[in-house]
């Protein structure tokens, strides 16, 4: 066998596997990102699904929580009111006018039948609220308060993932869609998420 022929085998044996080296490290890669898109996905779902919580939670009580546990009996044992308002508006005969507002309460519907409909979040599970997928059993970080904006006290609330899947998310970037997704901020009258 002449060297011609073993320095071709040798080379096709080397770029053979520098191909698969190629591949595999650029599949690889994508493969990764796919993972890390499915599970944010998943992350930001339970997210817009704690935020409806919060929100009814503030609706109902005033305020909005800051406790697993409150939060869960309230899904899991509380209430909305059904009312109807009637305004009646008498003009006076000065020219100006006066309402006669009347609300009646026509009954009560569960929060968890009420938001937590299975056309709209079928896969809720009161149970597994609190976890962040893919996480171990880690649960969301939870925060809310009453700050003063512009001489009013108001209600603020932020939950946000203290697992990030994907690791250029940080809490010291910049940029808050860079940060670990979240919704709320402590500083700002919001319940927006920072992936919207």
């Amino acid at each position: 066998m002449s060297t011609t022929k073993i320095f071709t085998y040798v080379f096709l044996l080397v770029s053979l596997g520098l191909a698969y080296f190629l591949y595999d490290s650029i599949k690889t890669k994508i493969d990764e990102e796919e993972r890390i898109v499915t599970m944010e996905s998943r992350i930001i779902e339970k997210l817009k699904m704690i935020r409806e919580a919060q929100i009814s939670f503030q609706a109902v009580n005033g305020k909005y929580t800051n406790n697993w546990d409150e939060l869960i009996s309230f899904l899991d044992t509380g209430s909305f009111y059904i009312t109807e308002r009637k305004e009646t508006i008498i003009q006076l005969s000065y020219g100006a006018d006066s309402i006669y507002l009347e609300i009646d309460t026509l009954g009560t519907v569960q929060v968890i039948d009420s938001i937590f409909t299975k056309s709209k979040w079928p896969t809720f599970d009161l149970q597994t609220l609190k976890y962040i997928p893919g996480s171990n059993g880690k649960e969301f970080a939870m925060w809310a308060d009453r700050i003063e904006k512009s001489g009013v006290m108001v209600d603020v609330v932020e939950v946000r993932s203290i697992a990030p899947v994907n690791p250029a998310r940080k809490e010291s970037n910049e940029i808050n869609t860079r940060k670990p997704l979240r919704f709320g901020s402590r500083t700002q009258v919001t319940t927006a998420g920072n992936w919207e």
